[in-house]
């Protein structure tokens, strides 16, 4: 399990695609995690959506595929969004960090590839440097 946000996109992307990842013999699966709701029932969140977007993208390019419909969409969403910082300030989950103090974290959130790291868990154990 490899751990990807806009920040890490490209590092996340050439990881899995340099060890063979995003093909038919090796596939990969993006999940946007999401939140909850203050009820604890569970809320898609437009930064997931758009981080995972993002990686499929980035997959894509490096010749992952065939994409399923469902990461044809996700990947879309990304693609065609303009604004970032300003689509996820917009969202759910941006209107709380705003209302929190915190809206300079979105910018921060949003910035793309501004980190090499690379996050891994493998088997139970807790995420590592990959």
């Amino acid at each position: 399990m490899v751990a990807a946000c806009l920040r890490s996109i490209t590092a996340v992307g050439s990881r899995l695609t340099t060890r063979a990842h995003g093909t038919s013999r090796h596939p990969v699966a993006v999940i946007a995690a999401g939140g909850r709701w203050p009820d604890g029932s569970l809320r898609p969140a437009l930064e997931d959506l758009l981080g995972g977007g993002a990686l499929i993208s980035d997959l894509h390019a490096q010749g992952a595929g065939p994409l399923p419909a469902e990461a044809s969409a996700g990947e879309a969403v990304y693609e065609t969004t303009a604004d970032l910082t300003h689509a996820v300030a917009a969202g759910t989950s941006g209107r709380a960090l705003a209302a929190a103090g915190f809206a300079a974290d979105v910018a921060i959130a949003t910035e793309q590839n501004t980190c090499t790291a690379v996050r891994v868990r493998d088997g139970a154990g807790a995420f590592a440097p990959g």
